[in-house]
């Protein structure tokens, strides 16, 4: 039975948070897809600038703050750095209704971006950077890509060891991305049930 059925309260339902990348919110991207089968789902609003980093988690922990119940994350690309961000200032001196996060193809902001982006330069006056590397206080499941032309496959195993995120390599899918042909994204739907499992138990880190 899917988690999102097994794990329904009917007191209190678990919600599912999505956290874009820098984009914001894109029609034919796998979380909007997921959004629409999910039962109770909220999404950060969009209309922040690119380097704004304060604003993205001001606007995650006011949207975290919303909920009453229990809350799973589902970032993509830079909304994972948003969340582990948001998470290293908000998360880890308090209890937080987030149990769980789904963290897919973050970049590492190793190297400059598309002229489109900020440079790593704005990135770092921004606070993106450096990455947070402390232990997430809940359980994660970091889905990456064998050729994210945004996250070299090392370094972002490094940070799936540094949160203390379940690591899990979903193949050559690029940037997970519509340009990258995702759209719809089915696996997505049996990680989230891997992660109710990791949530109902003892948290395990780096499984493999």
């Amino acid at each position: 039975m899917s988690h999102t059925t097994e794990r329904h309260n009917p007191v209190r339902p678990r919600t599912f948070v999505i956290v874009p990348g820098l984009r914001g919110h894109v029609e034919d991207h796998w979380q909007t897809h997921l959004a629409a089968r999910l039962p109770h789902v909220r999404v950060m609003p969009p209309g922040r600038p690119k380097d704004d980093l304060d604003g993205r988690v001001a606007d995650l922990e006011d949207l975290i703050q919303q909920i009453d119940g229990p809350v799973t994350i589902v970032a993509h690309s830079a909304g994972v750095l948003t969340t582990v961000h948001w998470a290293h200032r908000y998360g880890t001196d308090r209890p937080t209704p987030v149990d769980g996060a789904l963290l897919a193809t973050p970049p590492d902001l190793a190297e400059e971006l598309h002229p489109s982006y900020p440079s790593l330069a704005q990135f770092g006056e921004a606070g993106w950077l450096p990455i947070p590397r402390t232990p997430l206080p809940f359980p994660s499941i970091l889905a990456a890509s064998a050729n994210d032309p945004l996250g070299d496959p090392e370094r972002v195993r490094s940070m799936a060891e540094a949160w203390g995120s379940r690591l899990v390599e979903v193949g050559s899918v690029g940037h997970l991305n519509p340009a990258a042909g995702y759209g719809e994204w089915p696996l997505a739907l049996q990680l989230l049930d891997e992660l109710a499992l990791l949530q109902s138990g003892p948290v395990r880190a780096n499984a493999s």
